[in-house]
This record gives C-alpha cells, structure tokens and sequence, in this order.
C-alpha cells in the first residue's frame, strides 16, 4: 500500500534514513526542512517544504494531503527547551484540522518507562548531564500524542551509533530487566 508521508526532520541523519526507506518502499515522501538548501539535498521524487517546525501555517501546508506523518526531529542542544512539545502540539492541530490521523514520533530513551534503561553510561552520566532537560520536553510531547485523537505509535529507540544496521532488530513493551543497547540510526528508520 502506498502512502503519502510527511517527514518532519527529513534533513537530520535519521530523517535521511526514513526519506531513503520509504521511496525505496514506493511511498511519496514529503521531506519538510528548515531551509532551501537543505531541500536540494533530496532525491527528484521527493517533495519538500520549507518551513519552520514551530510555524503553524508552515506546517499546516506540510501536512495537507499527506496519509501519515513520521516526527523524526532533533536537537543538538542540552538546555531547556520547549522545541518538541511546542512543535508537536502544531502538529496535532494541523494533523486534527487536516484530518491526518497515522503518526509515527521518534523520542528515544530516556522518556516514561524507558527512563533508567540505557545502561550505566547512559543512565548515571549521559542522561542527567546532557539530555535529562531536553527529555523532560519529549515527556511533554509524548503526554499531548497520547491525549491526542490520532492514530501514533512512540518509538523510543536506545542511543544511537554509527554504522550499518547489524542484523535483527528487537522491539520492546515490557523493559523489565532489559538494558536498552545501542542502534543504528538507520535501523531506527
């Protein structure tokens, strides 16, 4: 079944990932960029817009006519931010108005129930030096996806590596004395 999908942080080295994965399945992808130059950047077959993530008109185009939207949006930062909650709240609202219901929301681990599953790096230093405040926002985020109308799946991969995917991929509900390892971020797409 083709699909029409819009990729919010097409441009991001997961986001690429997702954009390659779903032309390669037949699907018509929507990459939605920050800036121009980042659209040139894509394969002929694939649409992009330019627009700001926390622009409600820009994003509302983005997902006019689309059947699905896959959130893949990141941040380099560390501090405080309201960049993933913000956005993804103009998401809901353009995806309710346009009456788009699939969405798929990349967070990652560190977020409910996968909070003290990244094993002891991760978990003792990583996590409360760098990304404890950015994930306080996808917490945040991930509260309005589940109140919301839509038809969403979270994925809350581990950190990511560099490389190849490397073999079978295992997907979790129950963490119960499971350590969340690495993963590529094109297994991730």
């Amino acid at each position: 079944m083709t699909m029409k999908v819009l990729v919010l942080g097409a441009a991001g080295v997961t986001g690429r990932h997702i954009v390659e994965q779903g032309i390669a399945r037949g699907h018509e992808i929507t990459a939605f960029v920050r800036d121009a130059a980042q659209s040139r950047t894509f394969p002929n077959q694939v649409h992009a817009i330019v627009g700001d993530a926390l622009d409600q008109e820009a994003v509302e185009r983005g997902v006019a006519g689309e059947d699905a939207v896959v959130y893949a949006l990141g941040s380099k930062k560390t501090g405080p931010t309201t960049l993933f909650s913000d956005s993804t709240r103009l998401m809901i609202q353009a995806m309710e108005k346009q009456k788009v219901k699939r969405l798929v929301c990349i967070t990652g681990v560190g977020t409910a129930e996968t909070r003290g599953h990244g094993g002891f790096v991760y978990d003792r230093i990583i996590f409360p030096l760098f990304t404890k405040k950015v994930y306080e926002d996808k917490d945040r985020q991930e509260s309005l996806i589940r109140s919301s109308s839509l038809d969403w799946i979270i994925v809350r991969p581990a950190t990511f590596r560099d490389g190849a995917a490397q073999g079978q991929l295992l997907a979790f509900t129950d963490l119960e004395g499971v350590t969340l390892r690495r993963i590529a971020r094109r297994e991730v797409a």
